[in-house]
């Protein structure tokens, strides 16, 4: 599921901030290493809700710091 979860996340960080999907691994951090901004961070996060069906509110989205927080949280909270 989590391989499933970081295909899709590296697709959706490819179309929302020009990530590089091979560059997207669990361990990578979406500001320091990535280079998203917040405003792509929202993007991203209405898109994964869209995806996975898994609400992300905005208190929640700054915890989110790494693309395997994303996952974890993803796996907890949506349902495909």
């Amino acid at each position: 599921m989590a391989d499933n979860i970081l295909e899709e996340l590296a697709a959706i960080l490819q179309e929302v901030a020009d990530v590089n999907p091979e560059d997207v691994t669990p361990e990578k951090s979406f500001v320091d290493d990535l280079d998203v901004d917040s405003l792509s961070m929202v993007e991203v996060a209405m898109a994964v809700e869209e995806k996975f069906n898994a609400k992300i509110p905005d208190d929640k989205l700054s915890e989110l710091k790494t693309v395997g927080d994303a996952i974890s949280y993803i796996e907890q909270h949506g349902q495909n």
